[in-house]
């Protein structure tokens, strides 16, 4: 055991001013792909922390967008909030979120980046602003009125689709229990409407014919939501980990699309789950035949870069809810696992650390071994202590944030809708 707290501690660096992220900006170079986790939705530092990081990578590596595990149409009002396309400041564009759980981005931390983010963009050219996208399948009605929206207004010649789609969704009351239900009772779906749709939009966007470009890669984007929630709800109601992987596909595809609109010499940068970043292949998610967004990336465009950067924690507080669409509240995380990573990281006696892992045939044990690694969903019992995921750390990430004591974020508002969404496999991540 003490030859393991050795080798940990050996490879531990020091974390706690923004400076000290200059090992793993080395370790990023010219990788094109930096994705940052968290293992939990509601702690302040891991906010905190991904954000410093994020500001190094626009300020000093030309980084062009931020994209987060959220609703498409609600980060595109933050994206236009911080480039200048509106008026809004990023408060009030943030405390807009009214989908449960409204704290994962209406609080205090993305205010604080965002609004840093805005006044970063004042100062540069137009043609380099930049921008912040939500990445998620969510938001099945809002994507939908938008999508209408944008075709009435700008491609007319599209929009007896559009109305064909909005059309079959009406039954459903703009609720997805109803309609994913309606699924096992009835073999028949709106694909089909949305598909029309969605091909006329696609083809426009990606000629770029429109005067507003942007305009249409969100519509565009508003009616893949649109298919791939319908997909991800029916497929949720049949059970089994379906649903998982057509979620993190249609992330992974939004980033590709992303990155197209932007060119070739794009960087991005995206904020999400450590379940979600940290690569499938080395947990037992591959066992389960799950996918996650990590391993798309590395398999899509390692060739130009990815690192994968996890987050982790031993105890403290957070932001969640005891149930799917239960009002959040500040809970006690209790201390680790006996023999998790966390547990192993709290005794080596270090109160923060940044690891950057050295190539995988020079990791010692504890890189390599399979270790218990703990995830806090937005659903939360904390007798439970989360969920934990066997994980080879070393191959699942590239380098690892590490703080032992935790705090709850700060979320701007209570809850002020019910949850009419289903809830995220396997708790709410």
């Amino acid at each position: 055991m003490s030859g393991r707290l050795d080798d940990m501690r050996g490879l531990a660096l020091p974390l706690t001013e923004p400076s000290h992220f200059d090992p793993l900006l080395e370790r990023i170079g010219d990788a094109r792909y930096v994705l940052l986790g968290e293992a939990s939705h509601g702690t302040h530092e891991y906010y905190r922390w991904r954000a410093a990081l994020t500001r190094r990578l626009i300020e000093e590596l030309g980084f062009s967008f931020v994209a987060v595990e959220g609703d498409w149409p609600g980060c595109f009002r933050i994206h236009c909030s911080v480039t200048h396309r509106s008026a809004a400041d990023p408060r009030a564009a943030l405390d807009a979120f009214s989908r449960w759980p409204t704290w994962m981005w209406a609080n205090e931390e993305v205010v604080a980046f965002c609004q840093w983010l805005r006044e970063y963009n004042a100062e540069q050219p137009a043609e380099v602003w930049v921008g912040f996208f939500g990445l998620d399948v969510y938001s099945l009605w809002d994507s939908l009125r938008s999508a209408l929206g944008h075709v009435r207004d700008h491609v007319p010649e599209y929009l007896d689709a559009a109305l064909a789609a909005c059309r079959c969704f009406e039954p459903y009351c703009g609720d997805p229990h109803e309609y994913a239900r309606a699924g096992r009772l009835v073999p028949d779906s709106c694909e089909d409407e949305v598909a029309g749709m969605l091909c006329g939009l696609r083809e426009r966007a990606v000629a770029q014919e429109s005067e507003s470009p942007l305009a249409s890669l969100a519509a565009w984007q508003d009616a893949e939501v649109a298919a791939g929630a319908g997909a991800y709800y029916r497929a949720m109601v049949r059970g089994g980990p379906g649903f998982w992987n057509i979620r993190d596909t249609h992330m992974a595809d939004t980033l590709d699309r992303l990155v197209g609109f932007y060119g070739p010499d794009v960087k991005a940068v995206v904020w999400e789950h450590n379940t979600h970043v940290g690569d499938a292949r080395f947990t037992d998610m591959a066992r389960r035949g799950l996918v996650n967004v990590g391993q798309l990336v590395r398999e899509r465009h390692g060739r130009v870069g990815v690192v994968l950067v996890g987050f982790g924690s031993h105890r403290g507080t957070v932001i969640a809810g005891d149930g799917w669409g239960a009002p959040m509240r500040v809970m006690e995380v209790p201390p680790a696992r006996a023999g998790s990573l966390e547990d192993l990281l709290h005794a080596t006696g270090l109160p923060e650390a940044l690891y950057v892992f050295p190539p995988r045939d020079q990791q010692p044990g504890w890189l390599t071994g399979w270790l218990d690694h703990r995830a806090i969903g937005v659903v939360y019992q904390p007798e439970q202590g989360g969920d934990y995921a066997p994980t080879r750390l070393g191959s699942r990430y590239d380098a690892f944030c590490w703080f032992d004591e935790t705090s709850a974020s700060r979320p701007l508002h209570a809850e002020r809708v019910g949850c009419r969404e289903l809830e995220a496999f396997p708790t709410g991540v």
